[in-house]
């Protein structure tokens, strides 16, 4: 049974959650502050999503995401906002987040959210097999082991989220060759993912903040203006 760590310091809230993740046959634990959460997951890490509300007292959403983030790169990250603006949305992506829900969110969104996400870790494990006669890709500066699943630059490790790395290998093993933000989001996270424009470029971002040399300037990763993105394979 896949695991969801439930943190939410509004009750009523939390239990709504949990009843219908329940119901959808999730086992759930629930945290009551971003202090809690940490705990838990420090204890008991086998989760497979943690959905987690960016305003807590103490030590908030976004702290708790850059703090798991930063030790875990394959747990699943859902933040739940209820702020509408954009700029929230965004912020919670770039700590580590892998999604975001805006409150308030039916019980169908809710699941159909973690479903999703959960089908990332088994749409990871296929692209793996696919990839697997492909071991390492050598790019100007740039090494992707595929069997570590990792990416160096001038021999230091780059450290990526499960999501930065599913997006890198994809671009690097097609180098030159330009793919829509529907094609890269239907290949990390499967068909009928909800919203993925916005998550793919937010996570292009990311990738870009770790790997160019200046990110406002991006060599590696390639913007095809009104189409989407490639990795420039002539870097040297």
């Amino acid at each position: 049974m896949k695991r969801v760590l439930v943190v939410e310091d509004e009750l009523s809230i939390r239990e709504f959650v949990v009843i219908n993740l329940s119901r959808a046959g999730y086992e759930t634990v629930e945290a009551s502050s971003g202090e809690e959460a940490l705990e838990i997951f420090y204890h008991d890490p086998d989760f497979q999503v943690i959905l987690l509300d960016i305003m807590m007292p103490g030590i908030d959403g976004i702290e708790v995401c850059k703090d798991i983030r930063a030790k875990n790169s394959t747990v699943g990250i859902i933040m739940l906002t209820a702020k509408a603006e954009e700029i929230d949305k965004v912020s919670g992506l770039m700590s580590g987040a892998d999604d975001y829900i805006a409150k308030p969110f039916s019980p169908s969104e809710l699941v159909a959210r973690i479903d999703n996400l959960c089908k990332r870790v088994d749409n990871q494990n296929q692209l793996k097999e696919r990839n697997k006669l492909v071991e390492e890709v050598f790019c100007g500066p740039f090494l992707l082991d595929t069997r570590k699943r990792s990416l160096s630059k001038n021999g230091v490790q780059i450290e990526l989220t499960q999501i930065e790395y599913q997006i890198i290998e994809f671009l690097m093993i097609n180098s030159d060759r330009m793919f829509d933000r529907m094609a890269i989001a239907r290949r990390v996270w499967g068909d009928g993912y909800i919203g993925a424009e916005k998550i793919v470029d937010v996570n292009v971002r990311r990738l870009r903040m770790k790997i160019e040399d200046d990110p406002s300037e991006p060599r590696c990763i390639a913007t095809v203006w009104g189409k989407g993105y490639k990795w420039n394979s002539k870097l040297n």
